[in-house]
């Protein structure tokens, strides 16, 4: 049997003189759009270059540029895969009152809102342990909110991602980049449009253009969605399970909208409950929304497999409903812990899937984004560990 093909979920830790490079960049009027440099872009396409030849060496068949053209000015920002978007669309700008300092919303039954960040349950259940021990760094930029109407403005910058990657790649390799879905993008603050199904719709249409440009070149796009599972811990109090499952199928119609046209094995969706290192007690069960993901028009999901949290919900994805030609690309290295994991586990977790769906329809990847989270040392430690497991499978 061949081995079980390999990629990770996008994020890789970026080098000390990109974080640097990034740090020294200076902002346009807005405030918040980094201005680019022919230097940097060399600097950032040769990085690219390392960084990809990394992942072959550690055994990673699907390749991806580490997000490098995903701003990170720190060597911890979980925010990388989101403020990167605040440079591609217009209708941004800054303002006093942001995601991140709003005032809370409390939801009930009917009218089921999203709060702050701040205000989540998990962080008012052990606000000790946030308050003290657990760090999500610094971003590269500031938050904007939406003052007017969204469009795509990021042709170019979406345009050297994918030359950065595809002058890395080899001939017969699949290269894959990492987009924003819809509705994480709309988790900005939004004063301009009516409903914040409005405001997500606005989002599909522009990022549509980004996701084509990269199918286009013949890559794989990956969609970036935590808001699916993570939004549950941002309502308070907690709702139903039914009332958010509509408010999650909102976002996944936007997707499909934004897809439309598009190859579907060339469109994975990324599933995660948020990768702060936090304890994540009021994370919503995969069960509960699985039924809802499931309807997104995509050729294969990334997932985390390898969580301690989750890491039991294998077998939700033994279901009738799973679509057949669906490709699982579940994460069995984990983002959330310094501890390296055994080639022997990174087997057993992979076999868990291959047993349900078959080797042909598994990818084994990373839970999530390992740059920016974990020491790079030992994010290469562990892409090294999935590269074995996959080969002893």
């Amino acid at each position: 049997m061949a081995p079980v093909a390999t990629t990770t979920a996008g994020s890789l830790p970026r080098t000390d003189a990109l974080i640097a490079a990034n740090a020294a960049r200076s902002f346009d009027d807005d405030g918040f759009t980094l201005v680019s440099t022919p230097e940097f872009q060399q600097l950032t396409q040769d990085a690219v270059a390392d960084v990809v030849e990394r992942q072959r060496e550690a055994g990673i068949a699907q390749l991806g540029d580490g997000e490098f053209g995903k701003a990170m000015s720190n060597a911890v920002d979980y925010g990388a895969w989101w403020s990167y978007s605040f440079q591609r669309v217009t209708g941004l700008e800054l303002t006093e009152v942001n995601a991140f300092n709003e005032p809370p919303v409390r939801s009930e039954p009917g009218n089921i809102r999203l709060t702050t960040f701040t205000d989540r349950r998990d962080r008012q259940r052990f606000p000790a342990v946030y308050a003290e021990a657990v760090e999500t760094g610094t971003n590269a930029t500031a938050f904007p909110t939406t003052t007017g109407p969204i469009t795509y403005r990021g042709h170019d910058a979406v345009a050297q991602d994918i030359r950065n990657l595809t002058s890395a790649l080899r001939e017969g390799e699949q290269g894959f980049l990492t987009a924003i879905a819809p509705g994480s993008a709309a988790r900005v603050r939004n004063e301009y449009y009516a409903t914040d199904e409005e405001h997500i719709w606005a989002w599909a249409e522009a990022l549509r253009e980004e996701y084509r440009a990269i199918v286009e070149a013949g890559l794989i796009v990956q969609l970036d969605d935590p808001s699916l599972a993570e939004n549950f811990d941002q309502i308070n109090p907690e709702p139903s399970i039914a009332e958010y499952q509509e408010l999650t199928r909102i976002r996944i119609e936007a997707i499909n909208h934004a897809i439309a046209g598009l190859p579907k094995e060339q469109v994975r969706l990324h599933v995660c409950w948020g990768s702060w290192h936090g304890p994540h007690t009021t994370d919503i069960a995969l069960a509960d929304i699985l039924p809802v993901v499931l309807e997104a028009k995509v050729g294969s999901i990334s997932f985390e497999a390898g969580n301690v949290r989750h890491e039991h919900e294998f077998a939700a994805w033994d279901s009738p409903a799973v679509p057949d030609d669906l490709v699982l690309v579940p994460g069995v290295v984990s983002h959330a812990t310094n501890v390296v994991e055994h080639p022997e586990l990174v087997a057993q977790r992979i076999r868990r899937f291959t047993d349900i769906v078959g080797p042909e329809r598994v990818i084994a990847s990373t839970d999530c984004g390992l740059g920016g989270r974990v020491h790079r040392d030992i994010a290469w430690a562990k892409l090294g560990s999935l590269g074995e497991g996959a080969r002893i499978v």
